[in-house]
């Protein structure tokens, strides 16, 4: 009995250092392969994170046409407003927008309800344009109409502009293809017309004639700087 159970023993011991030596061996053989992996995935000197071969071209290729894209923003803005700055001092810039924006009216007030792309397309350019000419009274003309102490008449435009946001907002709320569309239209492009009228023949001229020439050319450049990032 002795001898069997001293066989068993030897047995299980001699089972247990096999079993023991071939995970040992195991393991190893795992961890050198793991690292063989990483010495070869590393051979490049990139991490994980580094770009592929392909990337440079790509991202170059973007840099590009982002700059091309602000290259020809800023160009379109030099232009829209250098045509306007030729026509002369700061009223004069004011009143060609006011045509402008009146020209607009009139090609909206030419459509009819079949055309609700076009009147679209008319309702976006006249809010640009007018977002465009409010900027530059409200930031330039109606502030220097306060400091030459006429505040009655700065504060009296200024308060009409709010009505002109107003029908925009109406005109996008009821859609090119409401049965009102014209008729709202027609009551904008008078109060414009109201404004315009009050601004060329009473307020503009006035107060030019209250600057002198270095002053008149101080608003005339801030006219044009506030419309060149506006337009």
């Amino acid at each position: 009995m002795a001898t069997r159970t001293q066989g068993r023993t030897s047995n299980r011991s001699s089972s247990g250092r096999s079993s023991s030596s071939t995970r040992g061996s195991s393991e190893r053989s795992s961890s050198e392969n793991r690292s063989k992996s990483s010495s070869s995935g590393n051979s490049s000197g990139r991490s994980a994170f580094s770009w592929g071969d392909g990337a440079g071209p790509i991202i170059a290729a973007a840099l590009g046409g982002a700059a091309i894209g602000f290259a020809a923003n800023y160009g379109r803005k030099f232009l829209l407003q250098g045509m306007e700055a030729a026509a002369g001092d700061w009223d004069e810039i004011l009143m060609a927008e006011h045509e402008m924006a009146l020209a607009i009216f009139d090609k909206m007030l030419a459509t009819d309800k079949t055309q609700s792309f076009k009147r679209k397309m008319l309702l976006m350019k006249l809010t640009h344009a007018l977002d465009k000419h409010a900027h530059q009274e409200e930031m330039v003309v109606y502030p220097a109409l306060r400091e030459a102490n006429e505040t009655t008449d700065a504060d009296t435009l200024e308060g009409e502009h709010g009505y002109i946001k107003t029908y925009i907002y109406e005109l996008n709320e009821m859609g090119p293809e409401s049965p009102n569309w014209l008729e709202t239209v027609r009551e904008f492009r008078a109060l414009v017309s109201r404004h315009a009228h009050m601004e060329e023949e009473e307020v503009f001229p006035r107060f030019k004639q209250s600057l002198s020439e270095e002053q008149n050319a101080r608003v005339t450049s801030l006219v044009n700087r506030d419309g060149f990032w506006m337009a």
